[in-house]
């Protein structure tokens, strides 16, 4: 009994996955339809340079060109500090990747990762130095 049980599930099934399913119909979009392209009620603006790559001249009258005020001079800038500016951290015996800061020498600074001649940031102080 459970054998013809068996046979029936097994036939019912290989009959229903022979059962060819038919693709779904593809619906089909329709082609935009875009306006001709229409001629705009503006006239094309002119460009602020020719195509040659020749800037015309601005024409300034010399009347405005003397009323004009002078800036104030630039403020003297800072100049950056080079690399050789910089102190190098003191190497701690015995602990790889660690330093010593040439400004809180009492603390170490881990430097693990960083290349040597690398700008560093003390983390106490705030000051940079290179890592030797």
């Amino acid at each position: 009994m459970k054998f013809s049980l068996l046979i029936a599930l097994l036939s019912a099934f290989a009959l229903t996955s022979c059962e060819i399913d038919q693709p779904p119909p593809q619906r089909r979009r329709p082609a935009p339809r875009y306006p001709a392209a229409q001629q705009s009620q503006y006239p094309a603006q002119p460009q602020p340079f020719p195509q040659d790559g020749v800037a015309p001249a601005p024409s300034v009258p010399p009347s405005d060109i003397a009323q004009e005020p002078q800036s104030a001079p630039a403020p003297a800038a800072v100049p950056p500090t080079a690399k050789g500016d910089y102190p190098y951290g003191v190497p701690v015996p015995g602990k790889a990747g660690f330093v010593r800061s040439p400004y809180s020498p009492d603390k170490m600074t881990d430097v693990r990762g960083y290349a040597p001649g690398t700008e560093v940031k003390d983390p106490y102080t705030g000051k940079i130095f290179l890592v030797p």
